[in-house]
């Protein structure tokens, strides 16, 4: 029976954007191997720990959710506990309350993002346009007209 997780995972600070993109294609190779997929993935980049985990003082952190079997979970503990790059981990069961919000959250950023994007491409197409009404209304312009 598939079931939803989150997993935070710590990995080594040094790493650069192929190194981890390299990374985040492996934890999706280990979902598809535990029969789940990812919802939802989050950068939230690099961060300074609490206290020092083997010699590192920052990490790189990621927030995946995910659907797995709920039988796999140690095999996925086993990958990350093998896995060089990461520093630590903490996987968490999720109700369907959370999973259900997660998905509208991840809605809504999209929408956002939509919005966001079609203002910008108004905005440069607006300012694009000559702009002959400023130009009429330039302050004085009445008056030179009236005398």
């Amino acid at each position: 029976m598939l079931r939803s997780y989150q997993s935070v995972i710590i990995l080594k600070p040094d790493l650069d954007g192929p190194q981890l993109d390299q990374a985040i294609e492996k934890f999706e190779l280990i979902f598809k191997k535990s029969g789940g997929a990812v919802i939802n993935l989050e950068k939230w980049g690099k961060k300074r720990l609490a206290y020092k985990i083997r010699k590192h003082k920052f990490g790189i952190y990621l927030n995946i959710y995910h659907t797995c079997e709920a039988a796999k979970t140690s095999e996925m503990e086993k990958e990350y506990q093998l896995y060089d790059l990461v520093i630590k981990y903490l996987i968490i069961k999720l109700d369907e309350k959370a999973v259900e919000r997660i998905i509208s959250e991840k809605e809504a950023v999209a929408e956002e993002e939509a919005a966001r994007e079609k203002a910008s491409a108004d905005d440069n197409a607006a300012s694009d346009k000559p702009d002959t009404v400023a130009a009429a209304a330039k302050p004085g312009a009445d008056e030179e007209n009236k005398g």
